[in-house]
């Protein structure tokens, strides 16, 4: 016998859900959209001896050296600075002993020579002035001079006159004659009595003059009292023993004497001689 089949009842139609009021949890929940989660982490460090080139801008570089000079830096500058300070020290140090040696040096030769200077005095004029007397412009003054140089103050120094001296012989500041001094040398204590002529040149002294001087000069030789000066530049080369000699130095000379004439072979009387030089070390 066939078995009855009896249909299954129906189901009833499902219904959507009602919508969730906005202020619900619920309902910002539903509506958030879907967001993958973030997680923070580092980058992974540079491998071991990485370099990386930076550049910059020049005016923002700073004049610092960098942390890994830095002590370098400050030890070379001190050292730098030491080896200057040392050879300036040693640069003084080196000139002060020059100076040393070479005042010992002028020292001892002073102590072991003493030089001294020759003196001088005139040993006579033989004069030729009738031109200053008689007021004649073409006859020039002459004069024949012997001046007396005595070295006898030194004993180990030796006076070298040299050529290019000059001597004149005035009035009242007029130069009348002038000649030229004769090169030789002198010895130690030694004395010499030297000749030389002296020549005026024409109208020299005589246009030189005054009425009121040539009125005087002529009084004076009235009186057989007339002043004049002589006054000579010699160059001079000194001789310490027989190794050492001095480079050429200027000697000048001046005497004041009076003479009782002007025409002839006239008697000087000696007033005074200076003598002046100044080099370096031998002062006089």
């Amino acid at each position: 016998m066939a078995d009855r089949v009896h249909p299954a009842p129906l189901l009833p139609l499902s219904t959507p859900p009602a919508p969730l009021p906005d202020d619900s949890p619920d309902a910002s929940a539903e509506t958030a959209p879907l967001r993958r989660p973030t997680t923070t982490s580092t980058p992974p460090p540079p491998p071991p001896g990485a370099s990386y080139i930076v550049h910059v801008p020049k005016d923002q570089v700073l004049r610092v050296p960098p942390p890994d000079r830095e002590r370098r830096y400050r030890a070379a500058r001190p050292a730098r600075r030491r080896l200057l300070r040392r050879a300036c020290c040693g640069a003084c140090c080196a000139f002060f002993l020059l100076l040393v040696l070479a005042a010992a040096f002028v020292g001892g030769v002073y102590l072991v020579f003493r030089p001294r200077a020759p003196s001088f005095s005139v040993a006579s004029l033989s004069i030729d002035a009738r031109g200053l007397l008689l007021g004649d412009a073409t006859l020039p003054v002459r004069i024949d001079a012997d001046v007396r140089a005595d070295n006898g103050a030194n004993r180990k120094v030796g006076v070298d006159y040299r050529g290019g001296g000059q001597v004149s012989v005035s009035y009242s500041g007029v130069k009348l004659a002038a000649g030229r001094w004769p090169a030789f040398y002198q010895a130690p204590r030694n004395v010499t009595v030297v000749s030389m002529p002296l020549t005026g040149q024409e109208n020299g002294g005589v246009a030189l003059l005054t009425d009121q001087q040539r009125e005087r000069l002529a009084a004076e030789s009235a009186a057989g009292a007339v002043p004049l000066t002589m006054e000579a530049r010699v160059p001079v080369r000194v001789r310490l023993g027989k190794v050492l000699r001095t480079w050429t130095v200027d000697v000048w000379a001046r005497c004041e004497v009076t003479v009782d004439k002007l025409a002839g072979q006239a008697a000087a009387a000696n007033k005074g001689c200076t003598v002046k030089v100044k080099p370096l070390w031998w002062w006089w």
